[in-house]
């Protein structure tokens, strides 16, 4: 997708959002009286991290609780207003900011944590050849309901055969993958590699 399409898509998104970007943020700041926003580091194109923005889903201090980075349905760090947020993936919707400041693009594989990237195999590493996305080839094929490996397989086969044509595919058929799985067992299917 071009940087001209992501702005365009991107700031129209935010526009057509913002009243429920305020409602969800508004029930995260009502929740718990934390912060709204969740700021984590994830690696980005070519490997360079980058903050990415989330409405804030669980407890403060999650990751370093239970699972750690690991969600997985029913998790009890989840907050009440976490459990809606997530369900309609209200939570995203901040990521079109970091879509306009060029960190990420509306279309890519879902950007990784710097462990998981570390774990990677010289070809999981074509995934890092793109800006990592909102929406991409893995989302509208399972989400988290898919294994890791084939998703990030479903990333490589998206790097190696984007075009104008996958992208329209993709943002057609992100709706309904929304209301899909969002969870994968007790690691949200990251296993790491011996």
């Amino acid at each position: 997708m071009t940087r001209a399409a992501d702005l365009t898509i991107a700031g129209a998104a935010l526009v057509v959002a913002s009243p429920v970007l305020a409602l969800g943020a508004l029930a995260v700041k009502l929740g718990d009286r934390g912060p709204v926003l969740y700021r984590q580091v994830r690696v980005g194109k070519d490997g360079a991290d980058f903050e990415l923005l989330k409405l804030r889903t669980m407890t403060v201090g999650a990751e370093t609780q239970g699972a750690g980075f690991a969600v997985d349905k029913g998790d009890t760090r989840i907050t009440r207003a976490g459990r809606v947020l997530r369900r309609l993936s209200v939570d995203e919707l901040p990521q079109l900011w970091n879509v306009i400041r060029g960190e990420m693009s509306v279309i890519g594989p879902r950007p990784t944590l710097r462990y998981q990237v570390e774990r990677y195999t010289d070809r999981q590493r074509r995934r890092l050849e793109v800006k990592p996305g909102i929406t991409g080839w893995a989302q509208i094929h399972g989400r988290a309901t898919l294994p890791w490996d084939e998703r990030i397989e479903l990333d490589v086969w998206y790097v190696e055969n984007r075009s104008a044509w996958v992208d329209l595919k993709i943002l057609a058929r992100t709706p309904l993958a929304l209301f899909g799985g969002t969870y994968k067992g007790a690691t949200g299917g990251w296993k790491a590699r011996p």
